[in-house]
């Protein structure tokens, strides 16, 4: 069976980057380093679906990108040996586009939907009948003399995957038997990553320079390979192959990462806001404007970090940078710093 055949979407990334990714990835929940407590429920629900030889209730991961969603859809088929088929939100926008899929589904099958919130709503709501009935009305024709046609289906299990849980709809947010929050990860975790990923991928990483590499990552796996990577780079280059604590710093100072893994964005929108717009508020329109990106960039990229960092406070009157943010770029916050904030959030 072909890739389209199975409704599989390919990544963008080229194949390069597919087979990096591909040779990091755990295989199973075993391998899997931290989110513990997701690992042992998840373990708990496959393995006593593997006992009973049943279909495992269908399964929601949501958290941030780049914690390992899709690699844990890729586990859960794994453990119950069972086929994967790939798909995502955006590539189902109308019902017939998720019978098609459905309707080549086998017993037991693991069908993978990534960005389930994004799917339309007319094949949300025939998602709805396939996970809690195992069928489908196919309907055939229009007007008054269209048929549905009920399709029966063999019993799956759908895994979601949304970096926005709230804007599921109720009714398919139910139908899920299990839900996980996947959080970000420690920095020790983030070292035990990128020390593994560098003896997969037959480096010799130094543990201060896999420290050095875990606390730029932002708390995201993903980052933190994509890091290595680039360090690995100027290591071979540069530095002969030597991946030390100095070969990360010049190399991630070089791709413009700071000690907190603020990137050139986090940093141009903290200067547009502290230097240009006196620490705000101001909105994020206008933000967007003043450092050459679109808001949907500055709101869904830097945003979320620099909030999380508590660099950058969202209020109803605009964005607001804090004291911390000020001390960070360098810059002595003015007297009216704390007032602007308290203002901000009135």
């Amino acid at each position: 069976m072909s890739e389209e055949d199975a409704g599989i979407v390919a990544p963008a990334a080229g194949a390069e980057d597919r087979a990096y990714e591909a040779a990091l990835r755990p295989k199973t929940l075993d391998e899997v380093v931290g989110q513990e407590r997701v690992r042992e429920q998840l373990a708990l629900v496959l393995e006593a679906a593997v006992a009973r030889g049943s279909t495992p209730d269908h399964v929601l991961l949501s958290g941030p990108p780049g914690l390992g969603k899709t690699t844990l859809a890729m586990i859960v088929a794994h453990h119950l040996s069972a086929p994967l088929r790939l798909t995502s939100g955006p590539a189902i926008q109308h019902a017939g586009d998720l019978a098609a899929i459905l309707s080549g589904v086998s017993e037991g099958d693991v069908l993978f939907i990534d960005e389930i919130h994004r799917m339309s709503r007319p094949a949300e709501e025939l998602l709805y009948m396939a996970m809690e009935d195992f069928r489908v009305d196919v309907v055939v024709g229009k007007g008054p003399g269209a048929t549905a046609i009920p399709l029966e289906i063999p019993p799956f299990t759908v895994v979601g995957a949304t970096t926005r849980a709230g804007l599921l709809p109720g009714p398919l947010r139910d139908r899920f038997g299990f839900t996980a929050q996947l959080d970000y990860y420690a920095p020790a975790e983030l070292q035990r990553i990128v020390t593994r990923s560098a003896s997969l991928l037959g480096l010799e990483l130094t543990a201060r320079g896999a420290a050095e590499i875990a606390g730029r990552s932002r708390g995201t796996p993903r980052i933190a390979n994509r890091l290595l990577r680039r360090v690995r780079d100027y290591a071979e280059v540069r530095t002969a192959g030597v991946l030390d604590l100095e070969a990360a710093r010049t190399a991630l100072a070089l791709y413009e990462v700071d000690d907190l893994g603020l990137d050139r964005l986090d940093i141009a929108v903290l200067r547009a806001l502290c230097s240009s717009f006196g620490g705000g508020p101001v909105g994020v329109a206008t933000l967007a404007v003043a450092v050459g990106e679109e808001r949907e960039t500055v709101e869904e990229i830097a945003e979320p970090y620099l909030v999380r960092l508590g660099f950058l406070a969202r209020t109803p009157r605009g964005r607001v940078a804090t004291p911390a943010a000020w001390r960070h770029l360098g810059l002595s916050a003015p007297a009216v710093a704390e007032e602007q904030l308290r203002l901000g959030e009135e």
